[in-house]
């Protein structure tokens, strides 16, 4: 995901942007504002607001071992009693990929005799705790291409003993490993949640941020989205959804607010992530919502929720600011169903 950097101009000039920008210029700027909403006061809970710098994600509790075995392509006769699973375990490949690369479907039944090709690769097994970013991040490789390659699904979340096959053009050095690797919106979407262990069930979430869930507990996402989307913030569209002049992609919309303007959950939901490890959006919240949609909330200077909390629609989560690559006081804002990041002003009410 790419963000659009910062402009140049003053903070004092923003209500009179459309005036300076000339037709044609390399900025849009649109007067659309969503309804006037009133947040009422803010409950921030027992606890001060936490900086984002203060958070310990899950894929920083749960360090991963680039262990993966290199299994050699073959085939493999079914024997009497066998199952899928037991051949994974016998041959250091993945159940899924066996199923996959055999036209095997749900509920995955095998017969003796029965010939399986066991696609070769690099495979790793995944522990208790651990997530899709920090495997990925072990073996310096994007979480997206291990989705792709395993042919991973909603919702994404992985099980301790699944073997998954990591692409072999990752840096060979640790300190490579390290340095290829860059947190995005997507790897937090598909893999911020850690592995479950058998017969293990996900956290319910908490109420309260004054109740803080470990980072190792894998959290219960809603399974239905309740309600329309509202406008997070009443302000300013100063950055449309999409490509821009330059050739930069924008996978939300920036709405110019006042500094700490109370930012509201845009639909009920799961609190999926706070902190400010994706580079240029500063402040960020990240809320599931069911059915696949997730929202997005960035550049905030104050976090007044944490991972794992369910928030209702128009409770106020952060307050605004001008963190990461802000151009000003300012909400980066984005809903995204899946993989996949959706126009916002598509999706929250007309003005």
């Amino acid at each position: 995901m790419r963000i659009i950097g910062k402009m140049i101009f003053p903070l004092v000039l923003v209500a009179l942007l459309p005036a300076c920008i000339p037709n044609g210029g390399r900025y849009d700027v649109y007067r659309d504002r969503g309804p006037q909403i009133d947040p009422g006061p803010i409950d921030r809970g027992p606890i001060e607001p936490i900086s984002p710098g203060q958070r310990q994600q899950a894929w920083e509790a749960r360090p991963v071992s680039p262990d993966a075995q290199n299994v050699a392509a073959g085939d493999y006769i079914v024997q009497p009693g066998d199952t899928l699973r037991g051949i994974a375990n016998r041959t250091g490949a993945g159940s899924e990929v066996i199923a996959r690369a055999n036209g095997i479907l749900p509920p995955y039944t095998i017969y003796a005799g029965q010939r399986l090709n066991i696609p070769g690769g690099r495979y790793h097994l995944v522990r208790p705790g651990e997530t899709g970013i920090a495997i990925a991040r072990a073996y310096g490789v994007s979480w997206s291409r291990i989705v792709a390659d395993n042919d991973l699904v909603e919702p994404f979340v992985l099980r301790a003993g699944q073997r998954i096959i990591i692409p072999h053009d990752g840096p060979l050095t640790p300190a490579e490993r390290a340095a290829a690797f860059h947190l995005d919106i997507e790897d937090i979407v598909t893999g911020g949640e850690p592995a479950l262990d058998a017969n293990q069930r996900p956290a319910r979430p908490t109420s309260s941020p004054s109740r803080i869930l470990p980072p190792t507990a894998a959290v219960e996402p809603p399974l239905r989205r309740t309600g329309a989307f509202i406008w997070p913030v009443n302000g300013t569209v100063v950055h449309k959804f999409g490509p821009g002049a330059s050739g930069e992609r924008n996978d939300g919309i920036k709405i110019a607010v006042p500094l700490d303007t109370p930012v509201l959950a845009t639909a009920d939901g799961v609190v999926a992530y706070t902190g400010d490890g994706v580079a240029g959006l500063g402040g960020l919240v990240m809320l599931k919502h069911g059915d696949g949609w997730t929202s997005v909330y960035g550049h905030n200077r104050q976090l007044l929720v944490q991972r794992g909390q369910s928030v209702k629609r128009g409770q106020a989560i952060a307050l605004s600011g001008d963190t990461g690559f802000a151009d000003r006081p300012e909400l980066h804002f984005e809903l995204r169903n899946g993989r996949t990041a959706v126009d916002p002003l598509g999706q929250l009410p007309k003005r």
